[in-house]
């Protein structure tokens, strides 16, 4: 039997000038990219447009569209003071029920930590507007030092997870895409 692609967003989760956020980003998305179960985009929350304020804007609206187009995420996160940044978490309560009943992978990056502190934090916050968070994560300690000029890495453990992260999102999204075809989500 022949499904139809799992439409993937692959989030950029930091807005600062200066972010490395887009390179961990490009690389995941090429991975995702070359998955035969994935249709992959990225959405960079940097011009997402959304208002600080959580407001209902044009551009709120559309990234609530895309959002609800959406089957399954992967938020890349760097760990901003032991904690994910605010870009990420305004993205995540502009939309409710657009989330729901949808896989969510992470890809974290930072200093000693890897980001694997905002991971933990945001698979609580995730689980709140009733996503399903895929157990693998990929983590990159001291980022910067992991790539290359050309935005490769040569970090086997990265890449090994990524593999083994989409793999884990392909089966949550098709069991979920499975479910909510025969009973929407009674959130």
């Amino acid at each position: 039997m022949t499904t139809a692609p799992i439409r993937l967003e692959v989030i950029v989760g930091s807005v600062r000038e200066g972010r490395f956020g887009p390179v961990v980003a490009e690389w995941f998305t090429r991975r995702a990219g070359a998955h035969p179960d994935f249709d992959t985009r990225a959405l960079d929350l940097a011009d997402a447009g959304l208002p600080s304020d959580l407001s209902r804007t044009p551009e709120s609206d559309r990234f609530r569209d895309r959002i609800a187009a959406a089957e399954a995420f992967v938020m890349v996160t760097p760990e901003y003071n032991h904690g994910y940044p605010g870009a990420l978490k305004d993205a995540i309560d502009s939309a409710k029920e657009q989330w729901r009943a949808k896989p969510v992978g992470f890809v974290s990056y930072g200093g000693l930590s890897g980001g694997l502190r905002a991971t933990e934090q945001l698979r609580q916050v995730v689980a709140e507007v009733h996503m399903v968070s895929v157990r693998q994560t990929v983590s990159f300690h001291q980022a910067r030092k992991r790539f290359g000029p050309d935005g490769e890495t040569d970090d086997g453990a990265a890449i090994d997870g990524s593999a083994r992260l989409l793999a884990q999102l392909a089966w949550w999204a098709q069991a979920l895409r499975s479910a909510r075809s025969v009973e929407p989500y009674p959130g």
